[in-house]
């Protein structure tokens, strides 16, 4: 306590001496102590006033890197301050800007993907992550800057009092974090790569003079940062605020619409080219909106991955699926199987195949009745091992892997073997007009030739005319799916569809080969 009342002894010191009156008041005072102790108060004065400065900044700042104080280090990561500790320390340097001349900025790390940290390696990997960041963190800190904890997965950095600080040092610093927990971190066997999002706030931007004000501005421009991200930077303005507003009004509203059923899946069929018969439904999602009616994914899906509901939406989509397999078996139609798109972060969850197992189990379905479909893009770019042990076990397990939009997406066939890929969907933009376009009939007879060398099953996606339908057929693709062999529908709506089907399997005429 003694100590605490002489540094703020000499805070208040500092404060007065610092005024501008008190500094164009200081070459008088050297006169007066000059002609009133001669030599000797001149020397003290000359002396004594800079070591008084020095040692009021020093009680201003803290003297120990990063800390503010024993009371406050009481956070899950040693050594870090909490929330109300760095709100304390902008609020000192917001209430004394103006005497002493001096201002401050606050930035909040947002790291990228930190619950996937959790799922892959654990609570203590992800707790040792954090500790490893924010050391590092610290390194590349000035003494008097403050690192605090911000929940499990964020920090907040407190910059000391400076003269002047600008937007382009703000970004500097920001990107100088983001490169100090780039390094790949190493926990037990495993090697983890983190980046984070920054978003910050000058002093002088601040939409309110308190310290609360200032930490939750920096707060919303990180969350605007991983939106953007991963390893965004974004400085606070006032119309973020607003944007937060409505996202998390549009992510209330989609979640609401996932739980209460209004997303639910549309059913595409899959005709077998061979016999005429339904060789599957693809699973689409809908959103029957209670006021603008049934609305295509392209109007709902970017702000489903924005509000980071991707995971979510794969949930409601699989068991809807799964659920009309089981009324198809029970009111006796032969559907072989249902198709339901993956996407990257589904794929990542390591627990992936035990949900799936589990999914499958509570319908009593066998898991050849689930095809699993995965954009070309997601295999040609991810090097994540997660996603590729998980698409192994599917097929292992027994669920068909469809590679989605083929020829778009450049993946390798290295990378189709790898994936255990099952069946190509040869995208729609080579089956446009395959009837008529001599270069189109090449491009879909290559693919089909590279299929059938590789031993894998094909499937042209788009088809939309009759004429399509039997030059695909000719060219040997087994399967066709477009508006042209019937549009997504609603599941009560299959049961007709299904029926005519059927009775047209007879009357169906053999083409090419399949003739003689």
């Amino acid at each position: 306590m003694h100590l605490k009342g002489r540094k703020g002894r000499l805070h208040r010191i500092g404060m007065l001496l610092r005024r501008p009156e008190a500094l164009a008041a200081l070459p008088a005072m050297t006169l007066l102590g000059y002609w009133m102790g001669g030599e000797v108060a001149l020397v003290i004065l000359a002396i004594g006033v800079p070591i008084l400065l020095a040692a009021a900044g020093t009680a201003f700042r803290g003297g120990a890197p990063h800390r503010l104080g024993s009371a406050r280090q009481s956070g899950p990561v040693p050594g870090l301050s909490l929330r109300p500790a760095a709100i304390e320390m902008l609020d000192t340097v917001l209430q004394n800007q103006y005497l002493d001349g001096v201002t401050t900025g606050c930035l909040v790390l947002q790291f990228d993907d930190s619950d996937l940290v959790l799922q892959r390696h654990g609570r203590a990997a992800e707790a040792e992550v954090l500790t490893r960041s924010a050391e590092r963190v610290c390194g590349v800190l000035r003494a008097g800057d403050v690192v605090a904890q911000l929940g499990v997965g964020g920090l907040a950095v407190v910059l000391s009092p400076v003269r002047r600080l600008d937007l382009e040092t703000m970004i500097q610093v920001a990107a100088r974090l983001q490169t100090a927990v780039s390094s790949a971190i190493s926990v037990g066997a495993a090697r983890i790569y983190v980046t984070c999002s920054v978003g910050f706030c000058m002093a002088e931007r601040s939409p309110e003079p308190t310290g609360e004000a200032l930490l939750d501005a920096a707060q919303v421009a990180a969350d605007e940062a991983r939106c953007q991200g991963p390893g965004a930077i974004r400085a606070w303005s006032s119309d973020m605020a607003r944007t937060r507003a409505d996202r998390d009004a549009i992510r209330d509203k989609l979640e609401a619409a996932l739980d209460s059923s209004q997303i639910r899946p549309w059913f595409q069929p899959q005709l077998c080219t061979d016999t005429g018969r339904i060789s599957g439904f693809e699973a689409l999602a809908r959103w029957h909106h209670p006021e603008k009616g049934v609305l295509p994914p392209s109007e709902f899906l970017p702000a489903i991955d924005e509000a980071g509901l991707s995971d979510r939406l794969g949930e409601v989509i699989l068991y809807h699926a799964l659920q009309a397999l089981s009324q198809w078996d029970k009111a006796g139609f032969e559907v072989p199987s249902v198709a339901v798109n993956f996407s990257l972060s589904e794929l990542r969850n390591p627990r992936l195949v035990e949900k799936l197992k589990w999914e499958l189990d509570r319908f009593d379905l066998a898991p050849s009745r689930l095809t699993v479909e995965v954009l070309e893009t997601v295999i040609a770019d991810t090097q994540n091992d997660v996603v590729v042990a998980n698409i192994a076990a599917l097929a292992e397990l027994g669920c068909g892997v469809d590679l989605d939009d083929f020829g778009t997406g450049h993946a390798s066939i290295t990378s189709i073997r790898r994936f255990s890929v099952r069946r190509l969907k040869v995208d729609r933009s080579f089956v446009t007009r395959v009837d008529e376009d001599r270069e189109q009939q090449k491009m879909v007879a290559a693919i089909l030739s590279l299929a059938e060398r590789m031993g894998l099953d094909t499937l042209a996606e788009g088809v939309e005319t009759p004429a399509e339908h039997a030059m695909l057929a000719q060219l040997g693709c087994r399967h066709v799916q477009g508006f042209g062999i019937g549009r997504p529908m609603p599941l009560e709506a299959t049961a007709d569809w299904i029926a005519r089907a059927h009775a047209k399997i007879g009357k169906t005429p053999l083409i090419g080969s399949r003739a003689r």
